[in-house]
């Protein structure tokens, strides 16, 4: 798919998605930041302290982006599809956690 032609369902960028997350490092970042990510919403719920879900993003973005800036050696696909890019940090980490996706 053409670079200048946006992505209109995530089902047409999940293939693009995977193909920015080759390096095992940068993929394993990005499962240990989702997972970091899922750990503080649930500790900003059952400890009703709101820094952790401002905290979330933060750790979740921190994790994904040495993977690429310092890994991949791409820029991520946030920047260009930010809805879907995080659904697919999502993907990714399920794939993962279930043995879909090697770790």
């Amino acid at each position: 798919m053409a670079d200048a032609q946006r992505y209109r369902t995530f089902r047409e960028f999940y293939p693009f998605y995977l193909t920015e997350h080759i390096n095992p490092i940068s993929r394993r970042l990005h499962v240990v930041g989702t997972t970091l990510v899922i750990g503080s919403l649930i500790a900003a719920i059952v400890l009703r302290d709101w820094r952790f879900a401002i905290a979330a993003p933060f750790i979740g973005y921190g994790f994904a982006w040495v993977g690429h800036f310092f890994f991949e050696k791409n820029q991520p696909a946030t920047f260009k599809y930010p809805g879907f890019s995080l659904m697919g940090d999502f993907r990714l980490w399920f794939e993962t956690v279930t043995g879909k996706r090697r770790w």
